[in-house]
């Protein structure tokens, strides 16, 4: 997890300008909260992009659809199977399914909702290489349903939104049984913590 490896960063600083720190030294211990497998839910984690690449479309719709079928739908789509996808371009809806061909099943990553997408549509077709820092793209986690993807396309602020269906526990586990890490913005987990602020002294100089 990113606030655990900035934890961990925080240690290793501070063991590197204090070496003669104690094993219980406040730099080497964090906050964590811990949950029963089957008491967590993981949510979808949606996302939205600013433009189509320069593909009107028209044609961003028929690249889609050389490694996805398209389905124009009336009503809101959310996916209700891995390999479907949502999409939602100004005033439509689609429902994505991947051509069982471009899936590999045997990798843990690779097979995930959030990389099948990357690597088959917002990669190749809308040109974003990194998501954790191209400003072309954004995400929308945890409850806040369709609507809001679709007020962001519609509003023009958004060109397009994927609907994605969540990522299952036990995909979460086996990514971790094999020592990987999860991509970017994957998983949107309940319950969360109670909000507050806590500030601990750690003592780096």
């Amino acid at each position: 997890h990113h606030r655990l490896a900035a934890a961990s960063r925080v240690a290793a600083a501070s063991q590197e300008r204090n070496p003669d720190l104690p094993e219980d030294a406040p730099s080497r211990y964090f906050l964590s909260g811990i949950f029963p497998h089957t008491q967590v839910q993981i949510l979808d984690y949606n996302r939205l992009v600013r433009d189509l690449n320069g593909l009107d479309t028209a044609e961003f719709v028929r690249r889609v659809a050389q490694h996805f079928s398209v389905e124009p739908c009336s009503a809101q789509v959310k996916p209700s199977t891995w390999g479907e996808f949502g999409m939602y371009l100004p005033g439509q809806w689609y429902r994505l399914r991947l051509d069982q061909k471009f899936i590999r099943s045997n990798d843990p990553i690779a097979s995930l909702e959030v990389s099948l997408l990357n690597n088959e549509l917002i990669l190749p077709i809308l040109g974003i290489e990194d998501q954790r820092r191209d400003d072309r793209i954004d995400f929308v986690g945890g409850g806040r349903g369709l609507d809001a993807l679709r007020q962001r396309v519609d509003s023009g602020e958004m060109a397009v939104a994927f609907a994605l269906y969540p990522t299952s526990m036990d995909a979460l586990m086996a990514v971790a049984d094999t020592g990987g890490i999860m991509p970017p913005k994957s998983t949107w987990f309940e319950p969360k913590l109670a909000d507050g602020l806590v500030s601990h002294l750690i003592g780096i100089r």
